[in-house]
């Protein structure tokens, strides 16, 4: 929000010795962010008032005039040539003089223009950085006086301060706002300008029709209050005075017409949203309402919008005229042409409006500031004002004021109360009861001394106080965040007793870290077509209000996260990657659809996952680049399986859910539980999400997988090893979890260790079939084993493998 200092000083005196720096350093320690302090004109100099005393034809150019331009005192008239259409006598403008520096580093000098000499510029608010663009030279009033300059006159060097408003704080988006947080900081009284103060003492113009528009409220639409007012005999095509399109001009507002410019002021200036509508578009009265099924609205900027059934809109008796809140539609808008308008205020539930804007691509000034909450006994005085300005600017009549209320629905602000001994607690520091008391009365609340401290009611505008650290907050803030002395916090701090049954999230954080792996942090929710991509059609968490629509739906798995990580990072030439993220997922269960249907459930899940992308190693001299593949992501999921000291309790096997590439993929199972899977991103997704290698995932159910088991003492055997080789060749689809399997139970409590040193298929071995080397280490705890016990171990373990995997022994 733009906050020009002299509209501010309309509400309030600022101290002195407090200049736009010190006013911005104030708010900022009372929770208003300055992001800029700008002036309300670029830099120019040499600019003064002159008055056009004649204006002739250029003898050589038609579209030129020769000016005779005085600027006051003994000066003689200066000939200036000037292409302007409205150059004419006895206008008053800016003349930039000879030497005289203009915005972008113009500098003018004289000059002949086809031939007659010019001794300066008339100049157009475009040219002097004021407007975008101009259709001739600046026009200023006829007692303007004459040689005073431009910057001066005008009060081009106001400061403006560009003030970033936080969400809760509706109340804070307009010029009273910020005066009352101004005057609550200073102590100094909040003042009622005199324009406002005239449109209140008259109800905004003298009654000259008897007009009165009609006004009615649906209960549980949403609007609470309805104000509507007609105004007759307009002359619209009359231009805003000069100083209210200034004013609009500084706060970032362009001009457009004077009925427009009103309601624009008057919401800058009172925080309260206003409409016009053409009188003569209109078919009855005005209502507030749900959208119907099927109802269209073609809004101000053209756009055609199929309304949601429940959208709370504005209507006459035939059709909606706008989107409450939001915008105007196109049917009933004003035009240079009205004659005969309406003025509506209306107070809308924040809820009603919150969201409306985005889910049809809009944004405007109006929802910023309903969606956040408007005051709720603000529309009579936005009424006044408003029709006080516009008659004054464009003539005619005003009618009387028509209000609907829903006296149930408007807002209930109930007291709150305030301890001493918690307000203490929370800051850390002490605060006089006769300050709580000035400063929650500064900001316009009702303070009642109790026992215990305080019972404290909140303004009609302040939808933000609701609970007692929000009094709290408000008392600090008044007095300054930078206040409050730095101290330690004076508590007992406890560890949490780990769960002897449970890993450490920090090891396994630092085990992949060690690995190579970086921690990101993604956004909860994802895009839903991404999702759809990797694991189909399922149920999702929708949200009802999304921040973007490739955002709108909550993820079902981690992996949509990291892969839009991997393609932001290959965009970036960030060729290999290793990134993992510990956080939870969102499943829909016990039911059909999205969450919220019948029945529907969610349910939310701890996972680990991880991404590999690129090469094996960083760049070096030593070896060959190499891609990453599954066995190099396999082994740093296994180190991390192993933190929980059962790493032989977990078995991989074969499995390729759709988005992994089949063959190239594993589902990890401990007791027969899915844990999850691991493996290579299906080709075809690799396609279609533009990656440039193929990256190998990983995603487990966190706390399932880092279940410790309890260190349990195991005695060291003090006799020798044995080894025993064998050798044979099983079907290719025997997984080495399966051979361990058979292998463990035939050795028996003797077998302390197995490796598998040889894997082969090719010439020598029958198709179908692959060879497998196993060495075997046993030992005892009691004896020394004989040659006669490891033969009789292999046997058996032999025996057992011809028996259950079709195994052939090789000599």
């Amino acid at each position: 929000m733009k906050l020009p200092l002299s509209w501010l000083r309309e509400w309030v005196e600022l101290p002195a010795g407090w200049d736009a720096r010190e006013l911005a350093r104030r708010l900022t320690n009372a929770g208003f962010e300055i992001e800029a302090i700008s002036s309300a004109a670029s830099a120019f100099s040499g600019v003064v008032v002159a008055r056009v005393v004649s204006a002739e034809r250029h003898p050589q150019a038609e579209k030129l005039q020769v000016c005779r331009v005085i600027v006051g005192g003994a000066d003689a008239p200066l000939q200036i040539v000037c292409g302007a259409p409205n150059a004419r006598a006895g206008l008053v403008s800016a003349l930039a003089r000879v030497g005289a520096l203009l915005p972008n580093e113009l500098r003018i000098g004289a000059a002949r223009l086809r031939g007659v000499e010019s001794q300066g510029m008339l100049c157009s608010a475009r040219e002097l950085g004021l407007a975008e663009s101009s259709d001739g030279i600046i026009e200023l009033p006829e007692d303007a006086p004459l040689g005073a300059d431009l910057r001066a006159y005008l009060d081009l060097d106001d400061a403006i301060l560009e003030i970033n408003v936080t969400p809760n704080r509706g109340d804070a988006m307009s010029v009273l706002g910020i005066a009352r947080e101004v005057a609550a900081l200073t102590g100094a009284p909040l003042k009622t300008p005199a324009m406002l103060a005239a449109a209140l003492d008259q109800g905004g113009a003298p009654f000259g029709s008897g007009d009165a528009m009609p006004v009615t409220l649906q209960p549980g639409a949403g609007a609470a209050r309805l104000l509507a007012r007609v105004l007759r005999g307009l002359d619209n095509t009359r231009p805003s005075p000069r100083w209210l399109s200034e004013r609009l001009r500084r706060a970032g507002l362009r001009p457009i017409s004077a009925a427009v410019d009103v309601t624009n002021y008057v919401m800058l200036e009172l925080g309260q949203p206003m409409h016009a509508y053409d009188l003569a578009r209109l078919h009855g009265g005005l209502s507030a309402r749900h959208a119907r099924a099927g109802e269209r609205l073609r809004l101000l900027d053209g756009r055609e919008l199929e309304l949601d059934q429940g959208a709370l809109v504005i209507a006459d008796e035939n059709s909606a005229i706008g989107l409450a809140g939001v915008m105007g539609g196109e049917r009933s808008a004003v035009e240079a042409g009205s004659t005969d308008i309406v003025f509506e205020a209306a107070w809308f539930k924040p809820g009603a409006i919150a969201g409306r804007a985005r889910r049809h691509g809009l944004q405007t000034d109006a929802s910023q500031r309903f969606e956040r909450g408007v005051d709720w006994r603000g529309q009579e005085r936005a009424i006044a004002l408003a029709t006080r300005l516009l008659l004054e600017i464009a003539g005619g009549t005003a009618g009387a004021v028509t209000t609907a209320e829903l006296e149930e629905e408007l807002p209930r602000i109930r007291p709150v109360q305030l301890r001493s001994r918690q307000l203490q607690r929370l800051l850390g520091a002490s605060v006089a009861a006769a300050d709580v008391e000035q400063r929650l009365r500064a900001l316009g609340m009702g303070v009642r001394p109790e026992k215990a401290g305080w019972s404290v009611q909140p303004p009609s505008w302040r939808f933000d106080i609701e609970i007692e650290a929000d009094l709290i907050e408000e008392v600090v803030r008044i007095g300054g965040l930078d206040s409050i002395e730095e101290r330690a916090p004076a508590m007992a701090i406890v560890p949490r007793a780990l769960d002897s049954g449970e890993v450490d999230e920090r090891v396994v954080m630092r085990t992949l870290a060690a690995r190579g792996y970086q921690e990101v942090i993604t956004f909860a929710f994802v895009d839903p077509a991404l999702q759809r991509q990797l694991f189909g059609e399922q149920p999702a968490v929708e949200l009802a209000n999304p921040i973007a629509a490739d955002l709108s739906v909550m993820r079902s798995s981690l992996l949509p996260g990291l892969i839009a990580v991997a393609r932001e990072n290959l965009r970036r030439q960030q060729q290999r990657l290793r990134v993992f993220e510990i956080a939870n997922r969102f499943l829909v269960e016990a039911g059909e659809g999205a969450a919220g249907a019948r029945g529907a459930t969610v349910r939310e899940q701890k996972m680990l996952a991880g991404l590999a992308l690129g090469a094996r190693l960083p760049q070096q001299w030593g070896s060959a680049a190499t891609p990453v593949d599954f066995y190099d992501v396999k082994g740093d999921v296994q180190g991390l399986l192993a933190l929980g000291g059962g790493g032989e309790e977990f078995l991989f096997e074969p499995a390729a859910p759709r988005y992994l590439y089949p063959g190239r993929g594993a589902r990890i199972v401990r007791a027969g539980v899915d844990l999850g899977y691991i493996g290579e991103l299906h080709p075809s997704l690799v396609r279609a999400l533009d990656l440039t290698y193929a990256p190998i995932l990983f995603e487990l159910d966190y706390s399932a997988t880092f279940r410790a088991n309890l260190a349990q003492f195991r005695e060291v055997s003090r006799f020798p090893q044995i080894r025993r080789d064998i050798s044979f060749t099983v079907p290719v689809d025997v997984a080495f979890a399966t051979l361990s399997e058979r292998v463990s139970v035939a050795a028996g409590s003797l077998l302390k260790q197995l490796n598998a040193f040889d894997v082969y298929q090719g010439k020598g071995v029958e198709i179908g079939r692959k060879s497998i080397a196993l060495g075997l280490i046993l030992q005892d705890l009691t004896r020394t084993l004989t040659d006669e016990d490891a033969d009789r171990v292999v046997q058996t373990v032999l025996q057992d493998l011809r028996s259950n995997l079709d195994a052939r022994i090789r000599e």
